[in-house]
């Protein structure tokens, strides 16, 4: 491995969380904020040499700034909502994020109606063009009462975003500020915060417009505005290209196929010099990868860089995930498609062996959703797009051996043994001794052992 990349092992634990979630702040994690930050010139030039992604400092936002670009950008990614089970923020939240932070750099300082008020104003200049939806949050004639507090919740999930990741800060409660129109609090912002955010060039100057959609993520990823345009979606990509779509992938998912390459010619993971340079990036973030000629699943043993704790914990979701991959390399064809009926089946065959086992689910298709879902998320299935309901196994299920246990059964009536009433141990006065069995009474034969 190039000695130059590899890192302490405080930096290796800084680089992972910096490539988990982006930025480190001073206040959340001032331990790791402050290795990083010393360690900066080093981390920079390895995120720039082996990724290609920007890491910058800035000491007055007390932030440091991982800017990760990816072409092939993951569509299960994104901003989570502020909430119990946190999904994927919606199309209106991620918008509102946007506007607001538009108006909070005009006004670092400002009420939530004001700032309500403001975004309502540019949502209707732009309405007409089909730029930017509506936004009232105020119920009148034409706008219900239900639609003007759906729009008041997408804000206050807007801005626990924003509050999460340090850039805002706010005086109460959101949910309860913006559950009534009258109620009201203080945002504040943090320019310096806000000037972090910036990780792409800008999309007016991009012409994303005259963009079609699937081109739109490597123009955002483009390093100048004329690398935008030089690459056209039918152009084989450079040997470059390879190698950094291959390794940010090792680094940034769960899972890797090696032979996910655009070009006809050897994949980028299966050269020498490819294999070598992705295990030394891999190593030098402390992470661990499971190589297969056509599978590569990376962990972290530390924990820090993954919120996937899969195979750990006693969910019923989890135990039906389990169950469920116990089974998949089994098959009579491992790569066959996993329809919904096949996991329906399966389950209600384990619930017939044990009646207890998820009875919380009384629908079985919701638990076998769920179950997919979870093998879903580290790259065990893939869902099919042409087909619902339907997945398909990724070689990772190879990887895994798992016993599912069961109860023994019960005994059958028949074999039970009979409850009469037990000999005596010592027979009763005058009785006489029961007569040895003949086995009983066989003398023992030369060579016996007595």
């Amino acid at each position: 491995m190039n000695e130059t990349f590899l890192l302490d092992a405080d930096l290796r634990a800084s680089a992972r969380l910096l490539n988990a979630t982006g930025r480190l702040t001073v206040e959340d994690d001032p331990e790791h904020y402050r290795v990083a930050l010393q360690g900066h010139p080093v981390l920079a030039e390895f995120f720039r040499s082996e990724l290609n992604w920007t890491l910058e400092a800035h000491k007055v936002a007390g932030v440091i700034r991982l800017h990760k670009r990816r072409q092939d950008v993951p569509a299960d990614r994104g901003p989570r909502l502020v909430r119990e089970k946190e999904p994927l923020a919606g199309t209106l939240v991620m918008i509102l994020i946007c506007l607001a932070c538009e108006q909070l750099w005009r006004r670092p300082r400002m009420s939530v109606r004001e700032l309500m008020q403001a975004i309502a104003q540019v949502c209707a200049a732009d309405t007409g063009g089909g730029r930017l939806p509506l936004f009232p949050v105020v119920a009148t004639d034409d706008v219900s009462k239900k639609e003007a507090r759906h729009n008041r919740q997408s804000l206050a999930d807007a801005l626990k975003i924003l509050v999460a990741e340090g850039t805002i800060t706010v005086d109460a409660d959101l949910d309860r500020a913006l559950a009534e129109e009258t109620g009201d609090l203080i945002v504040t912002a943090s320019r310096d915060r806000l000037a972090t955010k910036f990780s792409s060039l800008s999309p007016t100057l991009l012409q994303l417009d005259g963009l079609p959609p699937d081109q739109h993520a490597a123009a955002l990823s483009a390093e100048s505005l004329l690398d935008h345009t030089a690459h056209t979606a039918g152009d084989a990509p450079t040997l470059e290209q390879r190698r950094l779509n291959a390794i940010r992938r090792l680094v940034d998912d769960p899972a890797t196929d090696p032979l996910d390459d655009d070009t006809d010619t050897t994949p980028y993971l299966h050269t020498l010099t490819g294999r070598e340079r992705a295990l030394n990036a891999v190593a030098a973030l402390g992470l661990t990868a499971t190589v297969r000629r056509d599978w590569w699943q990376v962990t972290d043993p530390s924990g820090q860089s993954s919120s996937i704790d899969f195979p750990n914990g006693r969910r019923t979701e989890r135990q039906a995930a389990l169950a469920l991959l116990a089974t998949l390399p089994g098959r009579q064809d491992p790569n066959a498609p996993l329809t919904l009926t096949d996991i329906v089946d399966l389950f209600t065959e384990l619930r017939a062996n044990q009646p207890r086992w998820a009875a919380t689910y009384e629908r079985m298709p919701a638990l076998a959703r769920a179950a997919a879902a979870e093998l879903t998320s580290v790259g065990l299935l893939a869902p099919e797009p042409a087909r619902p309901d339907t997945w398909l196994p990724t070689p990772g299920v190879h990887l895994w051996r798992i016993r599912v246990r069961q109860p023994a059964p019960q005994p059958s009536p028949a074999a039970t043994p009979g409850t009469g009433p037990a000999l005596p141990l010592f027979p009763p006065p005058g009785t006489a001794p029961t007569a040895p069995t003949p086995d009983a009474t066989e003398p023992a034969r030369p060579g016996d052992d007595g």
